[in-house]
């Protein structure tokens, strides 16, 4: 009778050695008897064997690299795994192109073309002058109107990007920061124009204000009046909009100004519990606010550190939510995220090879379980994306969900010797932010310090020294380069949508009544100049009452003042 193979875990007639001892031994063996000749005949090039971000990587991983009492299974604390027991098994990931470009009509006809091309949300690319919360027709925005997104400055303007759109049935985003209260009270206003009540409304508002102190630099008040803003939002929210997420809490732009992975996990869930720490001082309870909360990340090129990171962020902020805000609702504990492959990474020099990359870096998002994903236009690096370009990163998406067979199983890294011990290590990296930040007296007080923006600077510098000195190759950039010129289909944005933008202000001031506005934009100052009345129905009032955007951001200023940055150095 043949001897029956011994049952992983149990103790064997080999006797009483160990498992941990057996594998010691073994390794031992392999690299006296292996390896070392091995290297002998051939040795290990020169390249430095770390992340992206800089941690050192050992050439091999066995059992025992990592905790598995760390890991869990799907869909159960502390959502290593992902946050659904069935992940993509059940429902694929939501593909949401980042879009917006010229006048409101401009962008309502890619919104439709992407619609009809299988999207499945809606992402809204606002240009600078919206983002700085300034009018089109305002000086300060001349020769920026609709130049890398789209312009809106009044709720006029919102209606005619939204125009067709079933909002009751399509999510919206909105990368939008400083001014997001306002621009979501145009999209509440403009759904109700369309009989859409806001309670049915479904989607996200970036609005995630910390970071743009440390990362995008598109502030309009100081830090401290800034964050009241957002709490205003989130009760808001919680009150009246329970299908909206008020707030994405984003780690792609601290990504994309330079940082590591490790920092953009460590700052972003800093910002989050800033968030929470200070909806719970507002006296909202954290279960009642925190399952809409919703995070954004970038996906670069190393991609099992992104992978790692992603698993990372479910099981740390799972922890703190559980264990710092006593949160007793299992969704509270969830990170639901957005991810974006890196913008950063994408290179002029041959632009193809962008769909590479981010066929990778979109990989890596999916493989870490995120909820939505943004795929890059492989022509981002010189312009706004074409209309094919976009087409062909939406169909990247869809060739992963289609053709991959990556989504039929869940977390197919997990019980990885590296993913596990790496997914451990930028744990521990983070939680050494933690501390460093609470010492600090909390994430407004590090930013007052410039401490955030100070790493991130040192960590871009850093990289972009590597790249020069070859350390750091970039395939096409500083290796594999061709001698030809770029040949891709140019987008160009006139000033047409400057002009039009423009009119329509002149004919929205005209027509208005001008003692309702007044009287709007005075009663916002008011009720913003009080310590704890949510601001949230007073903006909407001035929207009623035709305020522009810029007319709105200035009543705020006129109480908070502007907010000037530290220089670092």
């Amino acid at each position: 009778m043949a001897a029956s193979r011994p049952r992983p875990g149990l103790p064997t007639a080999a006797g009483p050695r160990s498992a941990s001892g057996r594998l010691a031994e073994s390794r031992s063996r392999w690299e006296a008897e292996v390896l070392g000749p091995a290297l002998a005949r051939s040795p290990e090039r020169r390249d430095s064997f770390t992340t992206l971000g800089g941690i050192p990587v050992d050439r091999l991983y066995v059992p025992g690299s990592s905790d598995p009492s760390r890991l869990g299974v799907p869909g159960e604390f502390p959502f290593t795994r992902g946050i659904h027991p069935t992940m993509y098994r059940s429902r694929l990931w939501s593909m949401r192109m980042f879009s917006g470009f010229g006048t409101p009509e401009d962008t309502n006809r890619r919104f439709h073309y992407l619609l009809s091309h299988g999207e499945s949300g809606l992402s809204i690319a606002f240009d600078d002058p919206t983002l700085y919360g300034i009018d089109a027709d305002d000086p300060e925005a001349l020769g920026e109107v609709g130049k890398c997104g789209v312009s809106v400055s009044s709720a006029d303007d919102m209606r005619r990007l939204l125009r067709g759109v079933p909002l009751d049935r399509v999510t919206t985003s909105m990368t939008i920061n400083a001014p997001a209260n306002i621009l979501w009270g145009m999209y509440i206003l403009s759904a109700e124009a369309a009989h859409v009540p806001r309670a049915r409304l479904g989607g996200t508002t970036q609005n995630d204000i910390l970071k743009e102190y440390t990362a995008q630099k598109e502030f309009l008040y100081p830090p401290a009046p800034a964050l009241r803003l957002v709490v205003d939002t989130i009760e808001f929210g919680t009150k009246e909009m329970p299908r909206w997420n008020p707030v994405s809490i984003s780690g792609y732009h601290i990504r994309e100004a330079g940082s590591t992975a490790v920092q953009e996990l460590a700052f972003t869930l800093a910002d989050g519990m800033a968030y929470v720490q200070a909806t719970c001082e507002r006296g909202i309870a954290v279960d009642d606010f925190a399952p809409r909360l919703s995070f954004f990340f970038n996906s670069h090129n190393d991609f099992f550190e992104e992978i790692a990171k992603f698993r990372a962020a479910r099981r740390i902020w799972a922890t703190v939510m559980r264990d710092r805000f006593g949160a007793k609702n299992q969704r509270s504990w969830w990170m639901r995220f957005h991810t974006q492959t890196a913008g950063c990474s994408c290179t002029a020099q041959q632009p193809e090879l962008n769909i590479v990359r981010t066929a990778i870096q979109a990989l890596a998002g999916v493989l870490g379980g995120t909820q939505s994903l943004h795929t890059n236009s492989y022509d981002e690096a010189l312009q706004l994306p074409s209309q094919d370009a976009v087409r062909i990163a939406l169909r990247t998406q869809q060739l992963i969900a289609n053709e991959s067979g990556v989504p039929k199983v869940i977390d197919p890294f997990g019980g990885s010797y590296y993913v596990e011990w790496l997914t451990d290590r930028m744990e521990e990296e983070a939680f050494r932010y933690f501390d460093r930040i609470d010492e600090m007296g909390g994430v407004v007080a590090a930013i007052d310090r410039g401490f955030f923006q100070r790493d991130i600077q040192e960590s871009s510098f850093r990289y972009q020294r590597a790249v020069e000195r070859g350390e750091e190759k970039v395939v096409g950039v500083n290796a594999y380069t061709v001698d030809e010129p770029i040949r891709v289909p140019r987008l160009k944005i006139s000033e047409a949508a400057r002009r039009a933008q423009a009119r329509r202000l002149r004919r929205l001031r005209e027509r208005r009544s001008k003692s309702r506005h007044t009287e709007a934009l005075d009663r916002l100052r008011r009720v913003a100049a009080t310590e704890r009345e949510n601001t949230m129905p007073a903006v909407l009032d001035a929207l009623k009452a035709r305020a522009t955007l810029g007319e709105i951001v200035r009543a705020f200023q006129d109480v908070y003042g502007r907010y000037r940055e530290r220089a670092t150095y």
